[in-house]
């Protein structure tokens, strides 16, 4: 990834006597900047708090307060009372302020992958993470805090973390992908389906760029972002706000196995071309295709052993 930005977004450090920002606001967003970059977002766009709850799954009270951490960094600016607008269209890969370090992202794939391996427990504490990992508090509550605005994490009453989901259980894996079958290929033929011209093209620019750079030992957050962008994008795209729920939840249920990916880069490729290829229909207008498409996706992902 790129090591050095230019504009807003690369430059968003807190300016001198701003507030600080409590952890989940700056996890929630650095969520938001995400959404920017892959989610087709354009410069001068207007931000509501509602809708990027929605798409967050959250309610609007953090997204209040991670919408002021924004403005204060520069990103986002207030709209005259009325929301906020977006500066400056975020880059697609590596902004400063939206890109967890890559000590971060490397705790958070170590967890992932001991998760999966059912090494870690369903409940375990802060200390227990700091001894396993050899890494400090203050970067265990980083990783932690981002698994908590994933839904994938949550802190116990009195001591302890544990975790919500087992996505290294085969039944249900099979079973999410056998909803997604059923969801998101009918999405797209939903009456109230609408592609935005902007979005497909910058996931378009996305999916190209992720083609030709070099794969490391963290891609694979960022790849995870982008394909989540992809499919809740389309979800969205829908009209339909219980199908982008409900894939939205599924999202939070790919997110450690996606985290920890054993599939090779071969298979990033196909992934990014199978993406490309439906937005090519939709772009069209072949929404049946595009369905078909989608379905025989979903499918080939289903079949994938690790």
């Amino acid at each position: 990834m790129p090591a050095r930005q230019t504009g807003a977004f690369s430059e968003a450090r807190p300016r001198p006597g701003a507030h600080h920002p409590s952890r989940l606001q700056k996890d929630l967003a650095d969520r938001m900047l995400a959404l920017f970059r892959n989610g087709g977002f354009a410069s001068g766009q207007r931000l509501t708090e509602l809708a990027l709850a929605r798409q967050l799954n959250v309610s609007r009270t953090p997204v209040r307060g991670a919408l002021a951490h924004l403005a204060k960094l520069g990103v986002v600016e207030s709209a005259d009372g009325r929301g906020f607008t977006l500066r400056e269209a975020p880059p697609l890969e590596g902004s400063e302020a939206g890109q967890p370090e890559a000590e971060d992202d490397a705790l958070i794939i170590a967890i992932a992958r001991d998760r999966l391996d059912g090494v870690l427990a369903d409940t375990i504490s802060e200390a227990d993470l700091m001894r396993r990992y050899a890494v400090s508090r203050q970067a265990v509550l980083r990783a932690l805090a981002s698994l908590l605005e994933a839904g994938i994490a949550v802190r116990k009453p009195g001591y302890g973390w544990s975790f919500e989901v087992l996505p290294h259980d085969p039944v249900a894996r099979d079973e999410s992908y056998r909803f997604r079958l059923l969801i998101e290929p009918a999405a797209l033929l939903e009456p109230a389906f609408r592609l935005d011209p902007a979005w497909a093209a910058r996931m378009r620019e996305t999916h190209e760029r992720a083609l030709v750079e070099p794969w490391t030992s963290t891609s694979s957050i960022a790849f995870f972002a982008m394909n989540a962008g992809f499919h809740e994008g389309l979800a969205l795209a829908s009209g339909n706000r219980f199908i982008h729920h409900a894939v939205v939840q599924q999202t939070r249920l790919r997110r450690f196995s996606n985290y920890h990916w054993t599939y090779g880069t071969e298979r990033v490729a196909v992934n990014c071309r199978e993406h490309l290829d439906i937005l090519d229909r939709l772009e069209a207008g072949d929404r049946e295709i595009a369905s078909l498409l989608m379905r025989r996706h979903i499918e080939r992902s289903r079949q994938l052993k690790r």
